[in-house]
């Protein structure tokens, strides 16, 4: 029986739709002209408001209930709704200041894997330094 080759860790593997995403994002705002309206801070502000709808499908549901709720369809169809905004705005917010969420992402994530030696950090929640 030969070995099999490990697999690769996530923070290593091509990221996937992000530079796609984000090249139909650019393509729908140029359709609309809609760039000379979207500067960093109007689109952080927006981002911003997205995150606020979407915790608001979760400001009051206990968390031991949350996966479970929005198994629902309908309600996983709505949560669904302002997770894709909040990504739309993050891409679109990335691209207009020239970065590359995939690469930021891997990189971040594999800082994240020095940091947080998964031996050492198993079932224990990190603390803000």
């Amino acid at each position: 029986m030969t070995a099999q080759p490990s697999p690769t860790p996530p923070h290593e593997r091509p990221e996937p739709e992000i530079a796609e995403l984000t090249r139909l994002v650019r393509e729908f705002v140029d359709e609309r002209e809609w760039a000379p309206f979207q500067d960093p801070k109007s689109l952080a502000l927006a981002l911003v408001g997205e995150v606020g709808e979407l915790a608001e499908l979760l400001q009051w549901v206990p968390a031991d209930g949350a996966v479970e709720r929005f198994a629902d369809p309908a309600r996983k169809q709505r949560i669904g709704e302002e997770l894709s905004d909040v990504l739309v705005y993050l891409l679109r917010l990335a691209d207009v200041l020239g970065v590359d969420l995939g690469p930021a992402a891997r990189d971040k994530l594999a800082g994240s894997h020095r940091r947080f030696v998964a031996d050492e950090w198993r079932g224990r929640i990190p603390e803000k330094s």
